[in-house]
């Protein structure tokens, strides 16, 4: 029978079948996928192939993986050599980020969009708690909308408490499979519960000490939208480390610095000191924004193609 992974918690997954019946479900064998080294066989959002185990525990076999349309992934934080995919199968994948308690950084933004980006998956950027912002971070978000609008991806600014911003992000949603993602802290299970009340997903306040959201989502886990479509729920990430993208491939997933990549005089340029290089001559006009610039230098920075 097919069906779709709706959670992993490392040994067990729960699966949806085409019928709509949910089953908890083992792998069979070990699983090798397009030769990628996972920290995990199967990800949330996998299609897969099951075979009942035990009708009275309603227990199922996972036996196969269908192709992926895509997925995302991140590094592992167990072995940076090894990265973790996320989900799979995606329409979109939407980031929420806060400019305060806890502040989400450019640079983090940054790192999910080049992701999303290096595996075709569509961004859409939240920025959630609006109802805190003081005039200096809605100074700050008009900088950063104009920046991430000017270049193609989709911003909304939303306060659950003010329930603005909240049915324009549901129209985005709806019959799409979206992946969410933010620090802990930034308001996802909050919007979830929003969303279906009955879960009552645990929340937490912001750390006062670190100012740093505290983890409450363990595993990733899908759920059916009533409007039509899914989100899959990623526990909050500290950090978004790159895999499998090489210093040289870094600015190709830029969408701004990639439509002038030939340009550039020379066709190996990373856009640092090199002579005749079209996305500095772009920074330096105004055409390419200096926020986006020194972001892009400071990932270029990380990517040790030694290991990639």
């Amino acid at each position: 029978m097919r069906a779709i992974v709706y959670k992993s918690t490392g040994s067990w997954y729960s699966i949806k079948t085409e019928t709509g019946n949910m089953m908890n479900a083992r792998i069979k064998g070990v699983f090798k996928i397009d030769n990628i080294t996972s920290t995990n066989p199967l990800a949330v959002g996998d299609e897969v192939e099951a075979d009942l185990e035990n009708e009275a525990e309603n227990t199922a076999i996972i036996t196969e993986i269908h192709k992926r349309r895509n997925y995302i992934n991140r590094q592992s934080p167990a072995n940076k050599r090894h990265h973790h995919i996320v989900a799979a199968n995606l329409d979109q994948s939407l980031l929420f980020a806060t400019l305060r308690e806890p502040k989400t950084s450019q640079g983090f933004i940054d790192r999910f969009l080049v992701t999303s980006e290096a595996y075709h998956v569509p961004s859409i950027i939240v920025f959630n708690k609006s109802d805190l912002y003081r005039n200096k971070e809605l100074e700050l978000f008009e900088e950063l909308n104009d920046i991430y609008t000017d270049i193609g991806y989709k911003v909304v600014l939303m306060s659950l408490k003010q329930e603005t911003g909240v049915n324009e992000l549901k129209d985005l949603l709806k019959d799409k499979i979206t992946l969410l993602s933010g620090h802990s802290g930034v308001g996802k299970s909050s919007f979830i519960n929003a969303l279906f009340p009955e879960l009552a997903l645990k929340t937490q306040d912001v750390s006062s000490w670190s100012g740093k959201g505290l983890h409450t989502t363990t595993f990733a886990e899908m759920f059916d939208l009533p409007f039509g479509g899914s989100i899959i729920d990623t526990p909050g990430v500290r950090e978004f480390g790159i895999v499998d993208i090489s210093r040289q491939e870094l600015s190709h997933y830029y969408p701004e610095m990639a439509a002038l990549i030939n340009d550039c005089q020379f066709n190996n340029c990373l856009h640092l000191n090199e002579p005749g290089c079209a996305i500095k001559s772009a920074v330096e006009n105004g055409d390419i924004s200096a926020e986006r610039y020194i972001s892009y230098c400071s990932i270029l920075a990380t990517i040790d193609d030694k290991n990639y």
